[in-house]
Formats: C-alpha cells, sequence, structure tokens
C-alpha cells in the first residue's frame, strides 16, 4: 500500500476489522503462524496528515442523497467521493449443523481454526480430523494449512475433480493424486447432507448424500463467497417508490462501468463487491487493478477496467498449481496441446487457435516452470510451436525467454506491464527521476512489480538481467574485481583441483593480492572441504575480525564468549562452570534465541583463559563467530511433554553435534519440534524438523532476519536415518551451489524450479549426486575438530590472543564498564568514561598499536 497523490485530498479508511488493513492473499500463513503480521504497507502510512483509518467502524447504511454513510455506532460522514469496497462473506451451507463450521475468510476466522486444532489435539489425544468442505482455491489452501498444524487433512468436494472452476477434468485429476500421495484424504463427486455432533455439541462427523459418514473432529467450508453488497441493497429499499439507485448483478455485487463506477454519481465500487461484466471475482489481481482505475479517475485521468484476469497460481503442500486464459478451451476452434504423465503427477496444456499460433491459455499441474513466461504472452503469437513450452515433454527453456511486448502484463496483481520494467531498468522517467535500477529489489521497489503473491518475480528477474545485457551492463558472476568466477564455480574448482591455499586459489583462478569479498570466501571454501584448524597455514589472514579471534567481537571491542550448549541442554554441574567463569571475570549474560548463554566483555587477552576453564569442564566451541552452524533450538519432546510425539531433545543433539562447525556461504541454524505445536519454531529455521506420530517432517529454506522466510516441507514421515541423510544432502548441495553470504531461503528462491527442484535433487536424486554430497558430510564429521580445544594445545595460536603487538603483556584499559540496572555490567559511554577521567592520547611515541594478528601492525 502506498499514501501517493493525496495533495488536497484528504481520505478516510472505514473498515469494520479491529486489525490494520492486512493482505487477506496471505491468510493461510496466519493460519499456520497465529503471530505473523500481514499488515499491507508500513503502519506509519496511517500518520499522513491527508489520512485518517477508523478500524471497527462497521458502516451500516448509505445515504446517497446526503452524500452521507453511517456506521453501526452511530457516527455519520460525510463524503464527496465514495469508494465501496466491502468484499465479501463467506457462503455458508444450507445444511443441519452448519452453525457448528468454521469458515476461511478473515484474520479471526483463521486464528479460530488454528486455536480450535490446538484445543482439540489436547482434548483428544491424537490428531484431529479437520475435514475441509470446497475443493476449490480456498479449500485446498485451509486443507494444507490443517495440514501444516499437525490435523489429518479431509477434503469434500461436490465437482468430481478439484478445482473445477479453474483445472479440466485431466489436470484435476492429476492434482487430486499428488495431494493424496502427500497424506491428503479426497471426497470427491458428492454433497455433504448434514454435520454431525454429540450432545456436547463436539463434531464428530459429516453425513455425505450417499449415505456414507466420514469422521471429523473439526468442520471447515470454503465453497465460495458471495458479495457484501447490502449497502447497495439497503439504498435501493429507502429510494424513490418504482425506483432503485444502484443496478444489482442476478447473483449479486453492484454493476460498475469500466471506470468502475456506480449508476450514481460520485459512488465507485472494487473488488469483490463490484460486479463487471456479468460476474464478481474474488482474485487481488483486479481488485487491484480496480482501485487504480478510481484513483485514477479521481485524479481526472480515463483509465479503464480491461476485465477479470483470472489467472491462478499457487502452491498446495510443494505441488505447483496455475491456469490462466481460456483454460477450457471455450474458445471455437480451439487446439489443446496437452502433456500427461499420471505416473509422475504432471499435467501441462497449452490451448491457441486453431493455427496453433496465437496463445489462449494454459494449466500446468506438478511442474508450472512454463507459467511465469507464458502467462504475459496470453493473446499473442507464440515465437515456436506450441509443444516447445511444454517443459514436462523436454521443451527448452529457452523458448520461454522470448522477449515480452512493452504492453505485455508481467505483475498482473499491480498492473505493471514489460515495458514500465524496462523504463525502469533504462532510466526513462518510471521512478520519478531516479537514476537506472540495476538490482532487483531495487527494481520491486520501483514498480512494485513482484510485490503482492510473487509469481512474477523469476520472469522480473531474467527481464532485468535482459535489459541490463542490452544496455551494455554486464551482468557479472564474477565474485569480485580479482575472481571472475561465481562463488558456485570457485568451490567446484577448489574441489576437483584440490587446492588448499589461497596463494594455490589465486594462482589458478585469480589476479593480485585479493580483498574483503573473496578472501574469506576463499578461506569459508577451504573450510567447508577440509576441517583442518582455520587459522593455519596462512588461512588467519584471510578471515574476518570475528573469525580470527574465534570470538565476536563487540561494539566497545571486547569480545563474547559462547560455548555449545547442543540442543538446549544443560547439566546444573555445567550450568555452574558458566556462573563461576561469567563471575570470575565480570562478564555480562544472557540466554539467547537460540537456547544457549553468551557471555559479554572479554578482552582479547582474557579469550584462552576463560576458554581453557570452558573446554576443561567439557565445552566446546559454539562458534557463534563463523558462517557455520549456530544452533539446535528443541522443545523437551516426548522425554517431558504430554502432547510430544518423538524425543526431540535426542534429535536435536545428534543434528548439533553431527553438523557442529560446518562452514556455509552463511549461518545456519536448525529447530527440532517434538509435535506440531512447533513450540521450538522449526519452520523459522534454515533447517526445521518437526515431529509426527509416524516419524519427522522436514522442512528446509527458512530464515529470520530482515526478510523473514517460513520452511517449506520437503519430505513428510521420515525415520531418523532418512531425515539426517537427507539433511546431509541438503546442507552440502547449499554450500556447494549457493552465492556468498547467501541464506538459505534466498538461495531457493532463486534456484530454477525453488522447492521442487530441491527435492528433485535431495529426496530423488535426479542429478546423481546424492552419494557424493552424502561422503562430503561424511567427511566433515569425521574430521571435526574444536577450533578453541586446538588453540589451547598450540603456543603460537595464543599469540593471536594479544591487545597490543609491541606490549604482549599489556591490557587494553580502555575497554571499561559500569554497572546497568539490572545488576550487571555494560560497555561505559563517551561521557562516562570522560567522567571517570580519561583523556584520549593525541601524540607519543611509545602509543601502544592494536591488533588481532600478530602480523599486523
Amino acid at each position: 500500500m502506498h499514501a501517493r497523490g493525496l495533495d488536497g485530498w484528504h481520505v478516510t479508511v472505514l473498515t469494520e476489522e479491529a486489525h490494520l488493513p492486512y493482505d487477506r492473499v496471505a491468510l493461510s500463513k496466519a493460519l499456520t503462524d497465529a503471530d505473523v503480521d500481514l499488515t499491507l504497507g508500513s503502519a506509519a502510512m496511517w500518520e499522513h496528515e491527508a489520512l485518517t483509518l477508523r478500524t471497527g467502524e462497521r458502516v451500516t447504511g448509505l445515504d446517497a442523497a446526503a452524500k452521507t454513510v453511517h456506521t453501526a455506532a452511530g457516527t455519520a460522514y460525510p463524503y464527496d467521493e465514495l469508494v465501496v469496497a466491502t468484499g465479501s462473506d463467506a457462503a455458508r451451507l444450507p445444511i443441519p449443523g452448519a452453525e457448528l463450521t468454521h469458515v476461511y475468510r478473515t484474520l479471526e476466522d483463521v486464528r479460530a481454526i488454528n486455536q480450535a486444532i490446538a484445543e482439540l489435539t489436547e482434548k483428544l489425544g491424537r490428531k484431529v480430523n479437520a475435514v475441509t468442505i470446497g475443493g476449490g482455491l480456498l479449500g485446498l489452501e485451509s486443507a494444507a494449512g490443517t495440514e501444516q498444524l499437525g490435523a489429518t487433512p479431509i477434503v469434500i468436494n461436490g465437482s468430481p475433480w478439484l478445482m473445477n472452476t479453474q483445472l479440466d477434468e485431466g489436470a484435476g485429476q492429476a492434482l487430486g493424486r499428488l495431494i493424496e500421495a502427500k497424506g491428503f484424504t479426497v471426497h470427491g463427486g458428492v454433497f455433504p447432507a448434514e454435520v454431525l455432533a454429540d450432545d456436547d455439541g463436539q463434531v464428530t462427523g459429516v453425513l455425505m448424500a450417499d449415505g456414507r459418514i466420514i469422521d471429523a473432529d473439526l468442520v471447515i467450508v470454503a465453497i465460495g463467497v458471495k458479495p457484501r453488497d447490502e449497502l447497495f441493497r439497503t439504498a435501493n429499499e429507502a429510494g424513490p417508490a418504482g425506483g432503485q439507485l444502484f443496478e444489482l448483478g442476478p447473483r449479486g455485487g453492484v454493476v460498475i462501468s469500466d471506470d468502475c463506477s456506480t449508476e450514481v454519481p460520485g459512488i465507485w465500487a472494487i473488488g469483490e463487491v463490484a460486479n463487471f461484466g456479468g460476474m464478481c471475482l474474488g482474485l487481488v489481481a483486479p481488485a487491484n487493478t480496480m482501485a487504480e482505475i478510481v484513483a485514477d479517475r479521481l485524479h481526472g485521468g480515463a483509465a479503464t477496467f480491461p476485465g477479470f484476469d483470472t489467472a491462478t497460481k499457487l502452491k498446495l503442500s510443494g505441488v505447483d498449481v496455475a491456469s490462466f486464459g481460456d483454460a477450457f478451451a471455450r474458445t471455437e476452434h480451439a487446439l489443446e496441446i496437452v502433456y500427461a504423465d499420471p505416473a509422475r503427477g504432471v499435467y501441462q496444456k497449452i490451448v491457441t487457435t486453431d493455427d496453433a499460433k496465437t496463445l489462449l491459455g494454459g494449466i500446468f499441474v506438478g511442474d508450472a516452470a512454463p507459467y511465469t513466461s507464458l502467462r504475459p504472452l496470453l493473446g499473442r503469437e507464440l515465437a515456436a510451436e506450441p509443444g516447445a513450452y511444454l517443459t514436462a515433454a523436454g521443451g527448452g527453456d529457452e523458448v520461454l525467454e522470448a522477449s515480452l511486448p512493452d504492453d505485455a502484463i508481467l505483475c498482473s496483481c499491480n498492473n505493471v506491464t514489460a515495458g514500465s520494467i524496462r523504463d525502469a531498468v533504462n532510466g526513462c522517467g518510471a521512478c520519478d527521476g531516479q537514476a537506472p535500477v540495476r538490482e532487483l529489489g531495487e527494481l520491486k521497489g520501483c514498480t512494485r512489480a513482484g510485490t503482492s503473491c510473487g509469481s512474477c518475480v523469476p520472469m522480473l528477474k531474467k527481464l532485468l538481467e535482459t535489459e541490463l545485457t542490452k544496455s551494455g551492463v554486464e551482468v557479472s558472476k564474477a565474485l569480485c574485481e580479482h575472481i571472475e568466477l561465481s562463488r558456485q564455480e570457485l568451490f567446484e574448482t577448489i574441489r576437483v583441483l584440490e587446492l588448499a591455499s589461497f596463494e594455490e586459489v589465486m594462482a589458478r583462478c585469480g589476479t593480485g593480492d585479493g580483498c574483503d569479498i573473496c578472501k574469506p570466501t576463499i578461506a569459508n571454501i577451504l573450510a567447508s572441504q577440509n576441517s583442518a584448524y582455520v587459522l593455519d597455514a596462512g588461512r588467519g589472514t584471510l578471515q574476518d575480525t570475528n573469525d580470527r579471534a574465534l570470538a565476536n567481537m563487540q561494539k566497545d571491542g571486547s569480545y563474547s564468549v559462547v560455548p555449545r550448549i547442543a540442543g538446549g541442554e544443560i547439566t546444573p554441574k555445567k550450568l555452574g562452570v558458566i556462573a563461576a567463569v561469567a563471575e570470575k571475570y565480570g562478564l555480562y549474560t544472557k540466554i539467547t534465541g537460540g537456547q544457549r548463554i553468551d557471555m559479554f566483555g572479554a578482552r582479547l587477552e582474557q579469550l584462552p583463559e576463560i576458554w581453557k576453564e570452558l573446554v576443561d569442564a567439557g565445552f566446546e566451541s559454539g562458534q557463534a563467530y563463523g558462517k557455520s552452524l549456530r544452533t539446535v533450538k528443541s522443545c523437551v519432546g516426548s522425554t517431558w511433554c504430554r502432547f510430544g510425539v518423538q524425543d526431540s531433545v535426542a534429535m536435536a543433539i545428534a543434528l548439533e553435534l553431527r553438523y557442529r562447525g560446518l562452514r556455509s556461504p552463511h549461518k545456519l541454524k536448525m529447530g527440532v519440534s517434538g509435535c506440531a505445536r512447533e513450540c521450538a519454531e522449526a519452520r523459522g529455521k534454515d533447517v526445521g524438523v518437526i515431529a509426527t506420530a509416524d516419524g519427522w517432517n522436514l522442512y528446509v529454506g527458512g530464515n529470520g532476519g530482515a526478510t523473514p522466510a517460513h520452511a517449506q516441507l520437503l519430505a513428510k514421515d521420515l525415520d531418523d536415518e532418512t531425515l539426517i541423510k537427507y539433511i546431509d544432502r541438503y546442507f552440502m548441495y547449499y554450500i556447494r551451489t549457493a552465492d556468498r553470504l547467501q541464506r538459505t531461503a534466498r538461495w531457493q528462491e532463486e534456484l530454477d524450479g525453488g522447492i521442487k527442484h530441491v527435492e528433485d535433487v535431495v529426496v530423488h536424486d535426479t542429478l546423481g549426486i546424492a552419494a557424493d554430497l552424502e561422503a562430503a558430510m561424511a567427511k566433515h564429521v569425521d574430521t571435526y575438530i574444536d577450533e578453541w580445544a586446538d588453540t589451547l594445545k598450540d603456543p603460537e595460536r595464543l599469540r593471536r590472543f594479544r591487545s597490543f603487538v609491541n606490549a604482549p603483556d599489556q591490557k587494553d584499559d580502555s575497554i571499561t564498564f559500569v554497572p546497568d540496572e539490572r545488576g550487571q555490567m555494560r560497555p561505559a559511554t563517551a561521557e562516562e568514561k570522560a567522567r571517570a577521567g580519561e583523556q584520549p592520547v593525541l601524540i607519543g611515541a611509545s602509543i601502544p598499536v592494536r591488533s588481532s594478528n600478530e602480523n599486523e601492525v
């Protein structure tokens, strides 16, 4: 959401929900994560002096003659222009027991479902049978959400096949096979007759029209929506006798013209309440387009609504589904070019005119790779024969990269054309006079393309790179000015040639002396392929400050000490050791989100002393300083928790001890939850493991940070051996192919095929490298060493830990602390140091030179 073009305007927004406007398209995220923030745009946007937002203010009446709307609270709001975007309500079942069901429409709806599943799981002591009535977009989305919450997903669909509005029978049957293989139960071609319950009102099942009873503990109804047009109906009833102010569609919704205006001047309608061409549509793209049109009209423009774009793309439990255009080939003489592979669960169809030249539509299930490139070409001549676009049948990717005409819509959610993208890249005024954009994030911010559903991002990136190349801007994959290879290419070169030092790498792959980009990258690659001490053989000079000190430098020049506490499990005796060390050296202590204890405030020369006490007590380095595995967070699991179904602590410890010290492009975090309640927040980690009654579900690619991402399901119900095997493969494939400093979430997004590609490589071994990846991980496990234990054994290595090179016994007295208000210490501020009488030394031949490496002065 953007606040722009508001000069001379005051906009009042009335919404009946208590929340700030949120992204209803992303409701599935709120279903599985009750704490997720779906707010559209920044909350600070509403501080604009031209905007007033009234939440919890339900509009109940519209007086078109007086140009006023009235709310349930009794407030009257006058208007000059009125935009109605009341959306729609979830349709209800007209059967007995309908009042016992849930619907899937608002934030409160999905939170109620989340809470109900959690409460029922606790009450029943088993997995909940969650029945979703409706096999369309919303129905499958809600069913997938219940499955992620640990329930058994059951779908009842009146049509013989799923998503019958978007998919033909072949595609629908393929989708059904795929999701049934993932543990869903689908009952198609029959309607429910009654929702059954016991005497306490607890749902027990669904009686079907054919007499069957389907066991159910919770029922969700997602059978469609109906426009919320009651404001217009009430206004018609109160209007002049014998006439009506607003025309309403036969199935609801207020009729609008192509400028999104109603029959009453000054009143506009957009979104699901707007009836255009005889229908209302519950998709975000046309709603966004209508909003843009009304904004343009209010500013004196002449924009018109082109009609509904019914294209759909989604991922259901890892299954890609997409359809667009005339997917059912209803155009006279239309041709259907189909590739179907029931065994693989793949269905691809392209619909063209009878001469096989003009694209009319398409359907993709199981492999939707062609969708992002084909959809903008809707209604245009194809650059090749249609079969060449069917990637499942061996079609070439080069065909999908054909140039798009400028007026082709690349991002339908925000109505952004390929021409607008080109203008932004070439600096033609698309970004209000800003310089030409060169990065994908910059391009998204400038044009808004790819900021809603995200399905156009691969094509967006492709177009950006194409335009940069056309403009003479080299799209370089070079690591830096010294190495022309990408990180992936450099990794493979070092691995294949068995290069073991920075000098060998630069002699074969680079020029010059290196820089702060290639030096630590090469050090990281060497460390990930060879578990030798990271600071030996000249590698110490390649590392950054933290790796050189084997500790994290803090803002005041002191360091933190972080011993490993595998899985968060620690004995009282070891807790006592940490307490004694922290007290002895005056360290600040903090329990982290990764379930371990950080100790802050150690001077460089103190690190060996501190670590000797910790190593002697059985601790090892937690490697909080390295691009490596940080922690494996866990809940208490089945050992203590009455809801745990697997021993999450034992698994977390096993994983942390297996992958400790594993150097990678970025830090790695893991989590293991003992049940679907997800107390360890495993889906926010690079690798997350969640227990089921039948084993472990493996999730990959989750990240926190500035751009958080939920991990995606890779495989279900795994035994211990298979789980570890898949994680071995996943980590090693990531380490070998990711870019420098690239988190797993961003790496997966940029892979051609995304999570499907990861699944192919890790689970199905389509590249034939699984054994090699497992062997590489086994080598790491077998050669792991604790860096601090090794450091303490070697006097030469200990020489690094001096605050001053030319005064080895001198302490760094510039590091000072003061007591904080909570009974610990903190770094002194500059003002506090000055008050203590410290004076800076400005001149002097004996000024000590600080360094964290004995070779640097």
